[in-house]
C-alpha cells in the first residue's frame, strides 16, 4: 500500500522514480488487511469466552436458586398501592424527578411477577417465558394448560403441555392463574406476544417484540434489591432452579415426577436434576446444629396437607 502513496508518512513527496502502485492494488491490499484483522477479532473473541467458561483453578458456580419466600417477598413489595398504581402517561421532562419515575410501574411489576410464577412452577428458560405467545395458554374453570411450541430440550418438537391449578390463598404469590389474569388485564394484550417490551412511562410497545433476556434478568435484579437482596449471585436459572427444590422439599414431589413435569430425561446416569436441588451457594434449610435437637422448632406448616414436621 506504501508503494502506491506518493507521499511519505511525514508528509515529504517521494523522490523515488520506481514505478508506483495502482490506486486498484491498494485496494485489494486494504481488503486482505480487513479480512486479516476481523478473523483474528473472531478468534480471540472466541478463545476469550472460552476462557472464561473455564477458568484456571476456579469452580463453576452456578445461580442462586430463588426461593418460594422470595418470590414472596416480591409479590407483597410488588403489590403495595404505591408500586401496583397505574398511572396515565404524559410526556415529561428531563429535570422531572417526581415518583412516577421509579424503575418500575404497575403494569412492568405485573408483567415480572407473572413471568416469575411460570418460570418457577414449569421451570423454564427465561427465554421459553418470554416468548410465550397469547394463544399458547388456555384457561379452564380452576386453571390453565400451558402450550409450548418450543424448548431447548426438545428438538423433536414432543413437549407436554403444563397444567396449573388454582392455588390456596397461602400460596397466591406462586398463583400462576392469578398472576396472567391481572397481566392481561393492565396490559390489554390478547393476541401475539404476552411478555412485550416496554416504553417510557410503563406502556407496553405495539410492536410485537418479546422483552429480551438481558432485559429481563437487569428487571428481575432491580426487584431483588427493592427487597434487599443482593442480585449478583442470582440469574435467569435461579427460577429453574428454585421450581425444581420447591417441587422437592416443599411439596415432596419424587425425582421421577418432577423431571416427568419439566420434561427432563428419566436416565439418572448423569444425575443432572441433582446439580438443581444440591449446591453450595444456596441457603440451608436447616442449620446444621439442630440436625439431631429434639426440641428444635417445626418447620412452616403446609398449607396443602397440614404437616409441620420435618419427618413428614
Amino acid at each position: 500500500m506504501d508503494t502506491s502513496d506518493s507521499l511519505n508518512l511525514d508528509g515529504t513527496t517521494k523522490l523515488s522514480t520506481k514505478e508506483r502502485g495502482s490506486y486498484g492494488y491498494a485496494q485489494k491490499m486494504w481488503a486482505a488487511m480487513t479480512y486479516a484483522f476481523r478473523r483474528l477479532q473472531v478468534e480471540v473473541s472466541s478463545y476469550m469466552c472460552s476462557l472464561r467458561r473455564h477458568k484456571a483453578g476456579e469452580v463453576a458456580v452456578s445461580a442462586h436458586a430463588i426461593t418460594s419466600c422470595v418470590l414472596k417477598k416480591m409479590y407483597h413489595f410488588n403489590n403495595l398501592p404505591e408500586n401496583l398504581a397505574i398511572h396515565d402517561y404524559w410526556p415529561r421532562g428531563r429535570g422531572d424527578t417526581s415518583e412516577s419515575l421509579r424503575w418500575a410501574g404497575g403494569r412492568m411489576r405485573h408483567c415480572l411477577h407473572a413471568i416469575y410464577t411460570i418460570a418457577f412452577l414449569c421451570m423454564l428458560h427465561s427465554d421459553e417465558v418470554l416468548k410465550i405467545q397469547a394463544h399458547d395458554i388456555h384457561f379452564f374453570s380452576n386453571g390453565l394448560v400451558l402450550t409450548l411450541p418450543f424448548r431447548k430440550t426438545h428438538q423433536n418438537r414432543d413437549i407436554k403441555p403444563f397444567w396449573l391449578w388454582l392455588m390456596p390463598t397461602e400460596e397466591e404469590h406462586l398463583c400462576a392463574i392469578q398472576a396472567i389474569a391481572e397481566w392481561t388485564v393492565a396490559s390489554q394484550i390478547m393476541t401475539r406476544y404476552l411478555f412485550r417490551k416496554f416504553a417510557s412511562g410503563d406502556r407496553v410497545t405495539e410492536a410485537n417484540h418479546p422483552i429480551m433476556s438481558e432485559r429481563f434478568l437487569e428487571l428481575f435484579h432491580n426487584n431483588l434489591l427493592d427487597i434487599g437482596l443482593d442480585p449478583s449471585s442470582y440469574g435467569t436459572h435461579s427460577f429453574w432452579r428454585g421450581g425444581c427444590q420447591y417441587l422437592h422439599a416443599e411439596h415432596w414431589w419424587p425425582l421421577h415426577r418432577i423431571c416427568g413435569w419439566g420434561g427432563w430425561s428419566l436416565e439418572f446416569t448423569n444425575l443432572t436434576i441433582i446439580k438443581y436441588l444440591i449446591s453450595h451457594n444456596d441457603n440451608a434449610t436447616e442449620p446444621r446444629e439442630q440436625f439431631f435437637n429434639p426440641d428444635r422448632r417445626p418447620s412452616i406448616k403446609c398449607p396443602c396437607c397440614g404437616r409441620s414436621c420435618l419427618c413428614a
